[in-house]
């Protein structure tokens, strides 16, 4: 059973990207037009759970699907869209989870919102502290319930990420 474990920032998480980054990079080559590294690992300072999320941007997502055996290859097993429409999805360490991967097209309304709600946390401190300890008391409250985890955040960041939204567009 996977345990739900908040962590305080990790400076290695940055390299941990970068290190992957280029192992996409290899298999994905000039399919890919960013790479960017989002979610709570990304925001200095913030709390999370020790799970690198990436978002590669691809030309054309259809093209994804035949890199399967590669991503299996180096540790990925895909998810398909898994629940979001026109993404491509990728976990790596089972259990003990290092890494997801989030592939979307050139063109997508979810890039923009990940980099947003990215973003704004690094440049809102109060409304990353708060993400930070609700995360750190619902990991505490459910420490083997990943579900109860993801719902008790999701009002905090259906906010968050409105102001974020907003906060973007004018930036």
């Amino acid at each position: 059973m996977r345990r739900v474990e908040v962590s305080s920032y990790n400076e290695k998480w940055s390299s941990m990207f970068t290190e992957e980054v280029e192992k996409l990079s290899l298999i994905f080559g000039n399919e890919i037009v960013d790479i960017h590294h989002i979610g709570s690992t990304s925001v200095p300072g913030l709390k999370a759970k020790p799970v690198i999320d990436i978002m590669p941007v691809v030309k054309d997502i259809d093209l994804v699907d035949k890199h399967y055996q590669e991503m299996q290859d180096i540790g990925y097993d895909p998810k398909g869209e898994n629940g979001i429409p026109k993404r491509r999805y990728f976990q790596k360490g089972g259990d003990n989870r290092s890494h997801h991967i989030h592939i979307y097209e050139v063109g997508s309304e979810e890039i923009k919102r990940h980099l947003a709600f990215r973003d704004y946390l690094r440049k809102h401190p109060d409304d990353k502290k708060s993400y930070g300890e609700l995360k750190e008391k619902l990991a505490k409250q459910y420490p083997y319930d990943i579900e109860s985890y993801i719902n008790g955040k999701e009002r905090l960041i259906k906010e968050i990420e409105g102001k974020a939204l907003d906060w973007y567009e004018e930036v």
